[in-house]
């Protein structure tokens, strides 16, 4: 497109949503302190929450730092959309595999620990990004898939773990979440940034003559994203302390990662509401990245060629107004209420662009869907804190993400038009909406589940 987006539709739409992230996020942080309680959050409650913030906001700019250049590095290296697309069956089909054991590891030997372990492996990962060998680059993503797994399940295993542990009030998590995921967004739009000015400072160039080893260029931003993995690893070791899934340490020394899988198996095969809950993730988060491989060619259909990066950043801004959404219902309203308001409209958000050729239209509903993105995720981190025992918590969360990695794969594996790709969306969010209604149900009819329930407390006390 000619001239600044800044100055078009998609300009206007963009500050729009800042200004509303503002006066959202302005809103949020008033809202806990006039809902908690007698007594609100307290100094000590919020230096805990920094000691998780700082870690978590770093974890999460290494990964943001290098999304946006995978692709583009393979195809800068001369690999063919065929050879690309193995490789990324190869990061997911890694995450799926692997990632179920990484998290029984997890709760077996210490969140810390994994947390550790994620910046190791992904910085061994950014390392083979810089082979132009096919070889070299599939142990990358397998590398990169089994960090991935440790990423989405000990960060948030730690922090639920060290809340209930320092004794805490229990809806204050809620506010953490919220946070968590604000700051996400930023660090989406930042690590945007940051990537796009190192991929510029100097062309792609071979370290010498015929080396397949490679330097400058696309593999920038992953040298950046192993500064702030190292910048993680010593933050991580200063300021978290270990802990696990069992609070026995008798009980630690006496299983393995594989008696932690088999445990999280039994509480999945004996608790509706967990089931309920993992079916309600799959479909949800399947969807999501249905919508990421998808929203660039939806939106490609018009005359002009929309400014992607300016588009990335606003739906960066409306998940940042999803999850202050979040922090603002969340004092008077149940998670699985908020949820089931989110799967209905993300339903509804994603159902339209199947039969719509409007990208006005389009747009639109990618705006709404982004905002349920942002309140999605704090909503199910609350939820999740709740229903998930604690000594199986990682090893279950890598349970949930195996349907989703295969949604992923089958997304990955066939060429899937508009229509067919929004369709599939939209069921999927209905059948969670369904789900999540079935879960809220049980609540209703005296479902506690703070430490698990009924089905978790049987498991606990047979093993």
């Amino acid at each position: 497109m000619t001239g600044s987006p800044y100055a078009s539709g998609w300009g206007t739409v963009f500050f729009v949503s800042v200004a509303a992230a503002a006066a959202l996020s302005w809103r949020s942080c008033t809202a806990p302190e006039q809902h908690a309680g007698r007594h609100g959050p307290d100094g000590e409650f919020r230096a805990f929450q920094r000691t998780y913030l700082a870690v978590y906001y770093l974890a999460m700019l290494a990964d943001w730092l290098q999304g946006p250049y995978v692709y583009a590095l393979y195809e800068s290296y001369g690999f063919s959309s065929h050879d690309i697309a193995v490789l990324f069956v190869g990061g997911f089909g890694s995450s799926m595999l692997f990632g179920t054991f990484a998290g029984a590891a997890a709760d077996r030997i210490g969140r810390k620990k994994c947390g550790l372990l994620y910046a190791l492996l992904y910085i061994l990962s950014c390392v083979t990004k810089h082979y132009k060998d096919y070889s070299m680059l599939m142990l990358g993503r397998i590398l990169g898939g089994i960090a991935t797994s440790l990423l989405f399940s000990t960060f948030e295993s730690w922090l639920v773990c060290e809340h209930n542990a320092r004794g805490y009030d229990g809806a204050w998590i809620s506010r953490t979440f919220s946070l968590a995921y604000f700051g996400n967004s930023v660090a989406a739009i930042l690590a945007g940034v940051l990537a796009e000015a190192a991929a510029e400072l100097k062309p792609l160039t071979p370290s010498a003559a015929g080396s397949v080893v490679h330097y400058g260029g696309f593999t920038a931003p992953f040298d950046l994203s192993m500064a702030v993995l190292v910048l993680l690893a010593v933050a991580l070791a200063a300021l978290w302390n270990e802990n696990y899934g069992s609070t026995s340490s008798s009980a630690l020394a006496k299983g393995a990662p594989a008696d932690t899988l088999y445990k999280a198996l039994r509480a999945l095969a004996r608790d509706r509401a967990i089931l309920l809950l993992g079916a309600c993730i799959s479909f949800f988060e399947g969807s999501m990245y249905v919508f990421v491989f998808k929203w660039t060619p939806t939106l490609s259909s018009g005359a002009e060629r929309p400014p992607y990066g300016l588009i990335f950043s606003t739906f960066m801004v409306l998940a940042m107004c999803g999850s202050s959404i979040f922090g603002i219902a969340s004092a008077s309203y149940r998670a699985e209420s908020i949820l089931l308001v989110t799967f209905v409209l993300a339903a509804g958000a994603l159902a339209i662009p199947a039969v719509s050729s409007s990208v006005g239209i389009n747009f639109a509903c990618f705006l709404l869907f982004e905002t349920c993105v942002g309140a999605y995720f704090p909503a199910m981190g609350m939820l999740k804190s709740q229903l998930v025992p604690e000594e199986v918590r990682a090893t279950v969360y890598n349970i949930f993400r195996i349907p989703l990695n295969l949604i992923v794969l089958g997304v990955l594996l066939n060429s899937l038009s508009q229509f067919v790709a929004f369709s599939i969306c939209g069921a999927m969010l209905a059948l969670a909406g369904l789900c999540m209604r079935a879960l809220s149900q049980m609540h209703v009819h005296g479902y506690s589940v703070r430490s698990g329930s009924d089905p978790s407390e049987e498991m606990d006390n047979s093993i």
